[in-house]
């Protein structure tokens, strides 16, 4: 598996250890399962919109075809 160097204040770091710590996870895992939401979430939003502009498109595109 691959890695990557974050850095982070000591008061990030803190805050960090202990949401981790009150999830009973490692920091590791808990920044993992962070960033996979992030991702998770911006996909979602994207298909969200590119929903919404089929749809309201969707006239348009039938008379240009």
């Amino acid at each position: 598996m691959a890695g990557l160097n974050v850095r982070f204040t000591e008061d990030e770091l803190n805050a960090l250890r202990e949401r981790a710590e009150a999830e009973g996870t490692s920091m590791q895992q808990f920044v993992r399962n962070a960033v996979a939401r992030a991702i998770n979430e911006h996909s979602r939003l994207f298909n969200e919109a590119a929903d919404h502009v089929l749809r309201v498109s969707e006239e348009l595109n039938r008379r240009l075809a």
